[in-house]
């Protein structure tokens, strides 16, 4: 054993809740940032709590305000598109992973403003065709939409951006 008081590289166990110490522990959770069932059930099951015992945990933090899948939707998709500059594909992807149901995604999307979107992407074009050191137009404007697609936004979109980008440059 080592002096940390671990065999092997193996943690410590953790400790396991109490269904009580559970569901305040959730409440404190979903307080200070918007929450999905699935990273509260993933939480659960990380400190032992399995089964019905999540459902009635989940239920009772639904019923009492502290959790909302539409509203964390919402708030994630405005989040991820103002903050980390993310396209709605990117968003749908994640949400999508988060068991989010495909309704309340549109309804989550919906809060970005297609003009603002347009303009996002226009300027995250601008700033990648200004930092891509690449002689050969087309190969520049590969790497660029390639950039743009793995940020999440739309090729027709791209497509668009990048002609009003080029348009620019050519003047």
């Amino acid at each position: 054993m080592s002096t940390w008081g671990r065999n092997n590289g193996e943690q410590s166990p953790k400790k396991n809740w109490s269904l009580v110490e559970a569901r305040g522990k959730m409440e404190t959770f979903c307080s200070y940032q918007e929450r999905c069932p699935w990273e509260l059930r993933r939480k659960l099951f990380e400190k032992g709590i399995q089964g019905e015992a999540i459902e009635t945990i989940l239920g009772e933090l639904a019923a009492s305000g502290f959790v909302d899948e539409e509203r964390f939707a919402r708030a994630y998709a405005r989040g991820k598109f103002r903050i980390k500059r993310w396209g709605r594909n990117r968003i749908r992807q994640e949400l999508k992973l988060r068991d989010i149901s495909a309704s309340i995604i549109q309804k989550g999307l919906s809060e970005i403003d297609g003009e603002e979107y347009f303009a996002l992407l226009e300027r995250e074009a601008e700033k990648k065709w200004e930092k891509t050191k690449e002689a050969d137009a087309y190969k520049k404007r590969y790497l660029v939409t390639k950039y743009l697609l793995s940020k999440g936004f739309e090729s027709d979109l791209i497509q668009e951006a990048m002609a009003s980008l080029t348009t620019k440059s050519d003047e």
